[in-house]
């Protein structure tokens, strides 16, 4: 009978240990998980997600929906960040896994050398009635319908969702930039209702409820509907994070319970209203209501395939007017967390998501 040497031995065990460890640690913190194989059914002790959703922060405890993380083992550290270019540069900065946003930041991630995977997506029940968004027209414009823009000022963003509405809007419109005259502004409501309040610019995209405000504040001041659809609302991982087996087994619970969650603030509007509307953003309790009326009800998709074929269009309406590359984007989602949205939706998806 030969012996192993001790040399051979070792690298013997070595080997059968790292084979161990391969096997059956895969979801411990820091191990690669392919972002083809399936997501890890288990959540290791230490997992830890940093995440920037303040509505479903908010909402979490009064829906005794916290109680599923804890019992899953699944630690979040929220982040008090919203939007695109925030959650690019804390993603850029490795301060954040996940963020929600509205469909172009994924794009602007992309082009900008970000690279990140969606891994949920979420649509307005009856997108047309409950717009995001609704053009801000300045005192004293005259502009009621689309075909009125020509000549007009806007207020543009580039890289936000509002940026894109406008391109959408005058692509529906028949017009081009050349008929209008684009102004480069920082894209938030504020800056967007003073800047039609000051007749800085003739129209702005202001978020719906914001139109109201806009409204009580500068006399004369209308606004109209784009009749666009621009309800996408997503959430974002940076694709480091996706790949690291623990943080994914800890999203696809945290998919999970946000899933619930906003099915939640549909069957509680006036308490969602007061949770973060009224305590969490400051309005008044009428106000609060008002714009939970205005925003409409929240649904889960049953599938992602009109989703990521508007986003696709998008993307190529982009690429064309602001010169990026061609972006095929079924390369920025995750459908692996597709099932786990619908499962936990049941019977409440939404069907018919091409509108």
């Amino acid at each position: 009978m030969s012996l192993i040497p001790r040399r051979a031995a070792a690298a013997v065990l070595a080997a059968a240990l790292s084979l161990g460890v391969a096997a059956c640690g895969g979801d411990e913190p820091g191990s690669t998980l392919e972002l083809t194989a399936a997501l890890p059914e288990q959540v290791p002790t230490g997992a830890t997600i940093r995440i920037g959703d303040p509505t479903i922060q908010a909402v979490l405890g009064a829906a005794g929906l916290d109680k599923e993380l804890d019992t899953a083992g699944v630690r979040v550290e929220w982040a008090n960040i919203s939007g695109g270019p925030q959650s690019i540069q804390a993603f850029r900065a490795d301060k954040l896994d996940c963020s929600a946003v509205a469909d172009i930041p994924s794009l602007f991630a992309a082009w900008t050398g970000t690279s990140t995977r969606i891994v949920f997506q979420s649509v307005t029940v009856d997108p047309l009635k409950f717009p995001v968004y609704q053009l801000g027209v300045a005192p004293g414009v005259n502009v009621t319908s689309l075909a009125d823009l020509r000549g007009k000022r806007i207020a543009y963003s580039a890289g936000q969702a509002q940026g894109a509405l406008v391109l959408r809007v005058l692509q529906k419109a028949g017009l081009t930039r050349k008929d209008v005259k684009l102004v480069e502004l920082t894209s938030t409501n504020d800056s967007y209702v003073t800047s039609l309040g000051t007749k800085a610019v003739d129209v702005a995209p202001l978020s719906a409820q914001y139109v109201r405000v806009y409204k009580a504040k500068y006399p004369g001041a209308t606004a109209v509907d784009t009749g666009i659809r621009d309800d996408a609302s997503t959430l974002y991982c940076l694709t480091k994070s996706v790949q690291d087996a623990a943080k994914a087994a800890a999203l696809r619970i945290y998919v999970s319970v946000r899933t619930k969650a906003l099915l939640w603030q549909n069957d509680h509007p006036a308490e969602y209203a007061k949770l973060y509307y009224q305590d969490s953003q400051g309005l008044t309790a009428a106000d609060a209501k008002v714009v939970v009326e205005l925003t409409g009800a929240k649904g889960i998709p049953a599938t992602w395939d009109n989703a990521i074929a508007r986003l696709q269009q998008t993307a190529d309406l982009l690429a064309t007017e602001q010169k990026h590359d061609k972006l095929d984007v079924t390369t920025l989602v995750d459908r692996r967390f597709e099932p786990v949205e619908t499962a936990a939706a049941g019977t409440r998806t939404v069907t018919g998501d091409a509108s």
